[in-house]
């Protein structure tokens, strides 16, 4: 029987509620696929804070180094609280630290709508009728978020604060194949997002990725400026197949694509380092007001669990299982709060979970 480690690191808010659904789906692939999950438990953001007084204690990136794969909850505390000792700087050094301690340099972020929750979309009904499915990949341990230097200077009226977007050649054209290899399996087409009309790194940027464009002849490609980007995916989300972003842009465009599938609880991802180890978290953040409540969406960290499978363990049947049994519980109206509409069936975290489970049990 295969064995595989899994750091779980549950984190705060609703990250360890949607994390235990996440394992209730896993248990049911493990008897399915005969094969073993160890789980080694870690803590991370605030829930380390209290122990060991940081954000992202060694001990937890022990654990990680260990395991095949990182499952990950979500880091954050209230945002009236965001300036306290806690919490502040709580995602730079936690999410920014295990990204760059494991070279997590390539950030896949699926953001699809389901037929059945069109009308849950804030897009235009004609638009969200069309459906969109879309992949964005974003370079994750590079750019403005990286780059130095950045601080502040001077005092008073005079002080100032700045930020450097650094990419260099390797970081860009290491993307561009992601995405690029994405798209073969996929409708064949790449749209690299940049700003190449005011900013330096982005003219190279663009000229790096043409390069890489160039040795797939199969593969459709264009540049669009990320201003357009963000235009095109609320009038016409149906146009992009893999959007290729750097770090910033990334960020911001996928939360958007997410945010027009009907909710951020839709969102998952899977950050990935060269060959098979990879963390994989839902895109929703903690979500603090609403943690204990059971009324939280698990779908985004149980499909983070799914790309786990895919892109770690090479078990694309069992993401095939967890996604099938998702769309299907979705198309017999179940809905939790956040993606709740007319007429549907309203029900918690656990049963959200306990449902999917089932159908892949079933299947």
């Amino acid at each position: 029987m295969s064995v595989k480690t899994i750091a779980i690191l549950p984190g705060d808010g609703i990250g360890p509620e949607v994390m235990a659904e996440a394992t209730k789906v896993l248990k049911i692939i493990q008897g399915k696929y005969n094969l073993r999950f160890e789980y080694k438990y870690a803590q991370v953001g605030g829930a380390a804070w209290d122990k060991y007084r940081c954000h992202l204690p060694e001990d937890t990136i022990t654990i990680c180094r260990k395991s095949d794969a990182i499952l990950f909850g979500s880091v954050g505390g209230r945002v009236s609280e965001q300036a306290s000792e806690k919490w502040s700087g709580v995602e730079v050094n936690s999410l920014l630290g295990l990204r760059k301690t494991f070279n997590l340099y390539a950030n896949l972020r699926p953001a699809k709508l389901y037929p059945a929750l069109t009308s849950a979309s804030p897009l235009r009904a004609d638009i969200a009728k069309k459906g969109f499915d879309i992949l964005v990949v974003r370079e994750l341990t590079g750019g403005i978020y990286f780059g130095e230097p950045k601080g502040r200077i001077g005092y008073g009226e005079n002080e100032k604060a700045f930020d450097t977007m650094v990419y260099a050649k390797h970081e860009i054209r290491r993307i561009a194949h992601i995405a690029f290899k994405a798209a073969r399996t996929r409708k064949k087409k790449v749209t690299s997002i940049d700003k190449a009309n005011v900013l330096t790194t982005m003219v190279f940027w663009r000229e790096v990725i043409e390069e890489v464009a160039k040795e797939y002849p199969d593969i459709s490609y264009e540049p669009m400026y990320v201003d357009n980007a963000a235009q095109q995916l609320v009038i016409c989300p149906s146009h992009f197949d893999v959007m290729l972003c750097g770090n910033m842009f990334g960020d911001i465009l996928s939360d958007q694509a997410a945010a027009i599938t009907g909710s951020l609880g839709m969102l998952p991802s899977a950050s990935l380092a060269d060959g098979r180890f990879g963390m994989y978290e839902p895109g929703g953040g903690s979500a603090p007001d609403i943690a204990g409540q059971g009324i939280s969406n698990p779908i985004a960290q149980i499909m983070s669990a799914a790309m786990m499978l895919r892109y770690s363990f090479d078990m694309n049947e069992a993401f095939k299982d967890i996604a099938r049994a998702i769309e299907s519980t979705l198309d017999e109206g179940y809905r939790t709060q956040d993606i709740r509409q007319p007429d549907c069936k309203l029900i918690g975290t656990k049963k959200m979970g306990s449902l999917i489970a089932e159908k892949i049990l079933s299947s």
